[in-house]
């Protein structure tokens, strides 16, 4: 009874822990959230850029598995390159130590039951006056969940006597099977946990007791690099081939350095105890030795790594092969993961961002088709033109209804207000550009009708148009280019512009038509042209509105 009451207490201390984690990495996502997409795009950049931008969010986000789930998704979205991935995990290798440092130099320097409380009770506070500080009362009350957790794993400790934990001294003296054994015991309590951020935690309050020793603890650590990567192998069931590679970088990269590790154990050991002196025995001394094996390790993994990330990328592509998978061009596919979503609810609006971009340039490629259609009109080729456009619209369908739903699970999320606000635009811009779609399949409904029924435009009209229609379709290569992006005075000047010469030549087009009909040309031909005129410059009019959109965001 009394080992279950044990086992419940340490269960319940490690919860407490993870979810203040979690709610501080929400709360600075909250407060950050806009710099943190701004972080992520830097990686597009070189190696050393990927790894820093994965070291900075997996510090800010307080764990590597969300920071490898988060990439595998984007590898899948085709946002991330997998030699970006490759930079950014292992960046997330090296920035999951920092849990061990903040532990280590906090949890058990300080005493954290008087520092904990006080840090819930503020954070409370700040989320609750005011709607900004939000984020960051989230990030202070989490900071004192966090730590309240360690103070009552480290109380639950003092339970375990030593005579429970003979069938792991009984290896003390066995050198590599002692290490090994311990490996094993890291490797599997981060797979019940999913976090190697709570296994540590749990390692170090067991080192900081006397429990285990520093070699012990190191060997868990080595253990708890390789569990980590369970979570990135589940996100990548069902993805794409590139995200399955992504997944396996992973996977590869942490076992392969685990195994060195434990092969060139006691020489790294040894390093580890020249940077910090071993201060034998328990204490506070003892965590941050541990911290600093457990950075030395990653940081020395990454420099080993670092030359061969194109032909560790060559590797993976050889082990896992293009299954050649059919894109249907009718059917939109958008996987992603609601894990993912969860643990970076603000890096997510960048899939919705990249989303939203290929539809915008679904609606130019859409128009272009019609603006060339008109230079050749006949039954065969409008007919081909309609079917087309038919399928692209019910794409496009498709993907709002998809992305609407997407960006509703987004807001489910902690977001910061800026967040939530840019959301909202979004949902805006989706609509106009399904409805772009709809127009675009009016028009090339309106040339079916004029070719069955005879009623063709006259060549003066039509060169007449072509000009106009180059206005519209230079304002959707706007839209198409800027989508997603906050837009500046100069751009907003330009939209209002090019919407000013849409709107002239309508008017004057449409005093074309009328003049003509006074002429007592075909009045159904000239009444089709004007509505033509019409439509295209609603066409224009969505671009503008979706400029608008842009112009407002936070």
């Amino acid at each position: 009874m009394e080992i279950v009451s044990l086992l419940f207490r340490i269960g319940g201390s490690l919860g407490l822990f993870l979810y203040g984690m979690k709610v501080m990495g929400d709360g600075i996502q909250q407060g950050a959230g806009d710099r943190l997409q701004r972080t992520l795009g830097f990686m597009t950049g070189s190696r050393l850029s990927a790894i820093a931008t994965g070291l900075f969010v997996t510090a800010i986000i307080q764990s590597s598995s969300a920071t490898t789930v988060m990439v595998v998704s984007f590898v899948n979205a085709g946002i991330l390159t997998l030699t970006q991935a490759i930079g950014v995990i292992m960046g997330a290798n090296i920035g999951t130590t920092v849990t061990a440092w903040v532990v280590s130099l906090v949890g058990f320097t300080l005493d954290i039951s008087n520092l904990a409380l006080p840090a819930i009770g503020l954070g409370f506070i700040l989320r609750t006056l005011k709607w900004k500080h939000q984020g960051l009362g989230n990030a202070v009350m989490g900071f004192g969940l966090l730590f309240l957790g360690i103070d009552f794993l480290t109380m639950s400790m003092p339970a375990i006597r030593p005579e429970n934990l003979e069938f792991l001294r009984g290896l003390g003296g066995a050198g590599f099977l002692h290490t090994l054994a311990f490996a094993c015991v890291g490797l599997v309590i981060t797979v019940i946990v999913h976090s190697s951020s709570a296994s540590t935690a749990m390692l170090l309050t067991m080192a900081y007791k006397g429990i285990i020793d520093f070699n012990s603890a190191a060997a868990m650590i080595l253990g708890a690099n390789i569990g980590t990567t369970i979570d990135a192998l589940l996100a990548s069931i069902g993805t794409k081939t590139v995200a399955r590679r992504a997944a396996l970088v992973h996977v590869l990269f942490n076992v392969i350095g685990a195994v060195a590790a434990l092969v060139f154990f006691s020489p790294l050991v040894s390093l580890v105890k020249l940077i910090s002196p071993d201060p034998g025995g328990a204490g506070a001394l003892v965590t941050t030795q541990i911290a600093m094996f457990h950075t030395t390790f990653n940081v020395l993994n990454t420099i080993l790594f670092f030359p061969f990330v194109k032909p560790f990328a060559a590797l993976v592509s050889f082990l896992i092969k293009d299954r050649g998978e059919p894109a249907s061009e009718n059917v939109y596919r958008f996987s992603y993961l609601s894990g993912a979503m969860r643990d970076t609810p603000e890096l997510s609006i960048l899939r919705a961002k990249n989303e939203i971009s290929d539809m915008a340039t679904l609606v130019f490629v859409m128009y272009q088709k019609l603006r060339a259609s008109l230079q050749n009109l006949n039954a065969d080729s409008v007919a081909v033109l309609v079917a087309e456009i038919h399928e692209k619209e019910e794409y496009a369908d498709q993907m709002r209804e998809v992305l609407t739903g997407y960006l509703m699970e987004c807001t489910r999320n902690q977001l910061n207000r800026r967040s939530e606000y840019n959301v909202a635009l979004f949902f805006r811009i989706i609509a106009d550009l399904e409805d772009m779609t709809d127009d675009c399949y009016s028009v090339s409904l309106l040339l079916e009708r004029s070719v069955r029924k005879n009623q063709i435009f006259k060549r003066k009209e039509m060169e007449a148009l072509d000009p106009y229609m180059g206005l519209v379709e230079e304002f959707l290569g706007f839209v198409k280019d800027h989508t997603g992006e906050k837009l500046g005075k100069e751009e907003g000047l330009y939209a209002k512009e090019i919407e000013d010469k849409i709107d002239t030549s309508r008017n004057r087009l449409r005093k074309l038509g009328r003049k003509r009909i006074e002429e007592g040309v075909d009045v159904k031909t000239e009444l089709l042209f004007i509505d033509l005129v019409r439509r295209i410059e609603k066409l224009g009019d969505y671009c503008y509105s979706i400029t608008n959109s842009m112009l407002n965001m936070n």
